[in-house]
């Protein structure tokens, strides 16, 4: 008689897993972190630092690293400055007759330039006030007059009367003979009947006096209202040569009495030499 199956002595088999069918859940931005090393871990290598580049590399002049500027625009600037130089010259000498009309092309072929220069040059003339720019026809000499002429005298002496007296009294007796070669530079040109010369000269000699104040706004004004003042009037004779020397001898005299510190006399030289004065 057969024993009844009630306990077998092999397992079940187990269910087999079924894949789930749920979807999972996006990671944690806590889980996307980069572990932190450990603490006894090594530091992390930064990149090497860029080359420091030594002073003695560096150049003096900082102007040094700048792109070179050309030489033609240089040279183009240079020619209108000697052309502007020329034309002040021609003013002061009556070689540009007040009243006038002179055309760019022309006074081109003279100095044995282009137009465009010249235009230039005349252009600063007009800012300064010499000349008057004509549309299709040129530029037109201005032409003063003897009021115009005594108010300048005025304002110079206005401005620099003050500082000259104030410069007798400050600058050392020392300082005023370096200035001698520059009053015999105006006997000079007086004593060679060069007026465009003794005009350059006489006005070098009194910016190097005022600039002796310090003030360089002033040298550059008082210089403006100096040149505008040795710009002839229509139908004055031309200067003499015996005015131009008397004229340079208040130079001389003019430093002898800052040596001495004759408030009275730089006034009374200063004054005249503006009232009278000649290019």
């Amino acid at each position: 008689m057969p024993t009844p199956d009630t306990a077998s002595t092999d397992p079940a088999p187990p269910d087999p897993v079924r894949p789930s069918t749920a979807p999972e859940a996006p990671p944690s931005p806590e889980s996307t972190r980069p572990a932190a090393p450990p603490r006894d871990a090594a530091p992390t290598t930064r990149p090497p630092a860029p080359p420091q580049t030594s002073a003695a590399a560096l150049p003096d002049d900082p102007a040094a690293a700048l792109p070179a500027v050309p030489t033609q625009k240089v040279a183009r600037h240079s020619v209108r400055g000697q052309v502007l130089d020329a034309l002040r010259a021609a003013l002061v000498g009556g070689e540009l007759v007040p009243g006038e009309i002179y055309s760019g092309p022309a006074l081109g072929e003279r100095f044995g330039v282009s137009a465009t220069p010249v235009r230039e040059a005349m252009q600063q003339l007009a800012v300064e006030g010499a000349v008057e720019c004509l549309p299709n026809r040129g530029f037109r000499v201005v032409e003063r007059t003897v009021r115009e002429l005594a108010e300048l005298a005025e304002v110079r002496a206005l401005l620099e009367v003050p500082v000259m007296l104030r410069l007798a009294r400050t600058v050392p007796a020392s300082t005023w003979p370096t200035l001698r070669p520059l009053a015999a530079a105006t006997t000079a040109a007086a004593a060679a009947g060069d007026v465009a010369g003794y005009a350059e000269s006489d006005r070098a000699f009194h910016r190097a006096v005022l600039s002796l104040g310090g003030n360089e706004q002033l040298v550059a004004v008082a210089d403006d209202l100096h040149r505008r003042s040795q710009w002839p009037l229509p139908g004055v004779p031309a200067v003499r040569r015996a005015d131009l020397v008397a004229d340079a001898a208040e130079h001389s005299a003019l430093l002898d009495a800052l040596i001495a510190q004759d408030l009275p006399v730089v006034e009374s030289l200063v004054r005249e030499h503006f009232t009278g004065s000649h290019p």
